[in-house]
């Protein structure tokens, strides 16, 4: 009797395990892969975590490679410098231009001492109405999930009461290596966090529309506009808008796959000596000047 009430009891407990598992892998899919933050959501004194993930995606754009036709390879590109070709990837340094053909140099590891360190805390420290931020100061949108089954109940409270109260909530974050600017908005059951451009990436808009005709337009042109604008007002609807030059380039390379023999393209990585882009004649007189100077022979490239 013992033995078998020992295994009534574990199994609800292996059932559980089972679900949390299959619950946790169904949200790793939903939410579209792992998350590229993850941190705290801070309002005053409460904490909640969360995990950020991006709500677009890029996948379903074509790109394209760029091949040499006559000889059937794979377009590279170098870095070379003229007069002497090709150059390694450690002798080159970030340049800031100062003015015509002068440059700051930085090394790559005071760039690196500059970069902010991953603040895991997304604190709240404004809130605006709904509508008061204009749409050309947003950047790119990402969904905010609560991080465990504890989180949810102040995420829960946070996005209603925002909602209630039609505000969103400000704040910066460091994500990727850089800070910016967070917005915070309930989106349908969870919250969604849009980036925001910072004052001295938005151009003022005067200057552009300085030249327009600011006359008052004709009576009834603007009551036929208005009522052209009444007969095609609709709800938004996303899928009503289709790619059409993504869908017809797709049928175009379906169609040449299906009619035509592909070909088959060389993807060596290592360019041929021959294709080196180097003005022997400029790096021959250089080297002979620097003979005659007596300056110390020229570092040798890595083989």
């Amino acid at each position: 009797m013992a033995r078998k009430a020992a295994r009534k009891a574990s199994k609800p407990k292996a059932r559980r395990t089972t679900k949390r598992r299959s619950d946790d892998d169904s949200d790793s899919k939903r939410a579209g892969g792992r998350p590229i933050w993850s941190g705290n959501l801070r309002l005053a004194l409460v904490s909640v975590p969360v995990k950020i993930f991006p709500a677009t995606a890029s996948g379903a754009r074509i790109s394209f490679h760029q091949v040499h036709k006559p000889s059937g390879k794979r377009i590279r590109y170098q870095k070379i410098v003229p007069g002497m070709g090709p150059v390694e990837a450690d002798e080159i340094v970030k340049g800031y231009e100062i003015g015509h053909g002068r440059y700051v140099l930085l090394e790559e590891d005071e760039i690196d001492e500059l970069k902010l360190e991953a603040k895991r805390t997304l604190d709240l420290v404004q809130f605006v109405d709904m509508g008061e931020i204009d749409p050309i100061w947003f950047d790119r949108p990402y969904y905010v999930t609560p991080d465990g089954d504890l989180a949810e109940e102040a995420y829960g409270v946070l996005r209603d009461a925002m909602r209630r109260s039609k505000r969103y909530g400000l704040g910066q974050l460091v994500m990727r290596g850089r800070e910016y600017i967070a917005c915070l908005k309930p989106c349908g059951n969870g919250l969604l966090l849009e980036t925001l451009r910072f004052a001295d990436e938005v151009r003022e808009a005067a200057p552009y529309f300085a030249e327009v005709d600011k006359g008052k337009p004709d009576q009834e042109m603007m009551d036929l506009a208005g009522e052209l604008i009444q007969r095609k007002s609709a709800p938004f609807d996303a899928d009503k808008f289709k790619d059409t030059y993504t869908t017809a380039l797709r049928e175009l390379i379906e169609s040449k796959r299906k009619h035509e023999k592909p070909v088959t393209v060389d993807e060596d990585e290592e360019p041929a000596r021959g294709a080196e882009v180097i003005d022997l004649v400029e790096a021959l007189k250089r080297s002979v000047k620097r003979s005659s100077n007596g300056a110390p022979e020229a570092r040798r490239r890595k083989a």
